[in-house]
């Protein structure tokens, strides 16, 4: 690799880090291109030689946020009980810890759209498809007759519903839940809806 090429990866990466450090001190609407360009020691134009624009910026250190996420989710599926059920219910709190202790750049997830006429690279979906395996596979343990895709509607189902307590129990208003209970909810809620898929295809 060329030193005109090294130096510009290096601002790349400097600028991915920056935007990171931007939005977790921030929030997603707090990023500004001035100031990226500030801190990275370039003109403001320049930014946009090192990534086609905001929405790849805001892709790749969503990139590195799901990353980070799929590792702390990993390291909950072997840190005890064996059996799929309790596999998910601390895959579930280990997801709700995530995003309580990474919390804009866990909203800046979810928050960010693209342009109507844009499309979500490749590489930004196999990120996000990539962390639906924490749930598949216990599920595809406890349920060995389902087909893949029920699997998978199921997945994203047991997802939506940790999500969603997650996003409102985190939440700075009205809603807010003290981090144990919510903890605690999320494991109730995990339980509760595998004994009952249980019960059903019994």
């Amino acid at each position: 690799m060329s030193k005109a090429l090294e130096r510009r990866e290096k601002l790349r990466s400097d600028l991915i880090l920056a935007a990171e450090r931007m939005i977790a001190t921030r929030g997603l609407a707090g990023l500004k291109t001035r100031d990226l360009a500030s801190e990275i020691g370039c003109a403001n134009g320049a930014v946009y030689n090192l990534v086609a624009d905001m929405d790849e910026l805001i892709l790749r250190v969503g990139s590195r946020t799901l990353h980070r996420l799929d590792e702390a989710l990993s390291a909950a599926e072997g840190a005890g009980e064996p059996s799929p059920q309790e596999r998910l219910v601390r895959i579930a709190i280990a997801y709700c810890d995530f995003a309580a202790g990474n919390l804009q750049l866990w909203r800046a997830l979810f928050e960010h759209r693209m342009e109507a006429d844009k499309i979500v690279p490749d590489w930004s979906i196999d990120d996000q498809m990539q962390l639906f395996r924490h749930i598949y596979v216990p599920l595809a343990a406890l349920f060995p007759k389902r087909s893949p895709e029920e699997l998978g509607i199921t997945a994203r189902s047991l997802f939506s519903a940790v999500h969603g307590m997650v996003a409102l129990g985190l939440e700075q208003k009205l809603v807010a839940v003290p981090l144990a209970a919510l903890r605690k909810e999320i494991a109730g809620l995990v339980r509760a809806m595998i004994d009952g898929l249980i019960a059903r295809a019994a």
